[in-house]
């Protein structure tokens, strides 16, 4: 179970987490929404120890964050940034092998190439594995870094932003991906999704933040409401029920 007591983190003055709480649902995917500067990305590298937090407690499987070795955690947890890029002239199929280094330090097993090979073929890319990074469009390169992330194995997968920069298109196959993850491999994702609606129709649980702050944690249903998001974002929202999805109106 992936837990958060009491996290704080400060900048100077200016504090970011103001003593965050949540109890992330095990299986589900879990989205953290609200606008921007509420510090989702940040309690998102504090859970997943890119960034020391000042104050509080994360708890994976009962064991405290900074208690976990790094290879350890790594094996456990697995993080996307919003920001992934890289100079390396690599093909598709070396990155997605860079999520088994915490199981083989860099000298792939032959059941290390297995599970490259189904990651590769859970995100459909086994056409593409053999192609370089650059030549990849957007969506197809997002879709790689996931399936690193997949090829990792990890039970706890947090992901920053990751429909950034993508058409509807692929916005959409990158979010049933990762209902397949939970689905058929059993994996619990944490995301940082900007998009009220991609939260709405994909997430099991969200979790509204704002200043530092939780505002509200819960179902679509409860999160999906105009008493909850008009204050959050601080304009007006109609939300109609479209295909059993809470569709909110805005523009």
């Amino acid at each position: 179970m992936l837990q958060v007591r009491n996290v704080v983190k400060r900048y100077g003055d200016y504090t970011v987490l103001d003593h965050v709480s949540l109890d992330v649902p095990q299986g589900k995917i879990t989205s953290l929404i609200g606008p921007n500067g509420a510090g989702k990305s940040t309690l998102l590298s504090i859970m997943s120890r890119l960034i020391p937090k000042d104050g509080g407690e994360v708890w994976i499987d009962g064991l405290e964050i900074g208690q976990w070795k790094s290879t350890k955690l790594a094996q456990k947890l697995a993080v996307l940034r919003q920001s992934n890029h890289t100079n390396l002239r690599l093909t598709v199929r070396q990155l997605v092998s860079f999520g088994r280094f915490p199981y083989s330090q860099g000298n792939l097993t032959r059941a290390d190439q297995e599970m490259v090979d189904e990651a590769l073929a859970f995100l459909k890319l086994e056409d593409l594995q053999d192609r370089y990074l650059h030549q990849l469009s957007g969506g197809q390169l997002q879709r790689a870094y996931i399936a690193m992330v997949v090829a990792q194995d990890t039970d706890y997968i947090l992901l920053d932003e990751p429909l950034n920069n993508l058409d509807m298109r692929h916005a959409v196959d990158i979010m049933k991906t990762l209902q397949r993850l939970v689905a058929e491999l059993n994996k619990t994702v944490v995301i940082v999704l900007h998009d009220i609606n991609f939260a709405s129709c994909y997430s099991d649980h969200i979790v509204a933040m704002d200043q530092g702050r939780i505002v509200q944690a819960g179902s679509c249903e409860e999160i999906i409401d105009n008493r909850v998001l008009a204050p959050l974002y601080k304009m007006a929202f109609h939300i109609e029920n479209i295909n059993d999805n809470r569709i909110c109106i805005y523009y």
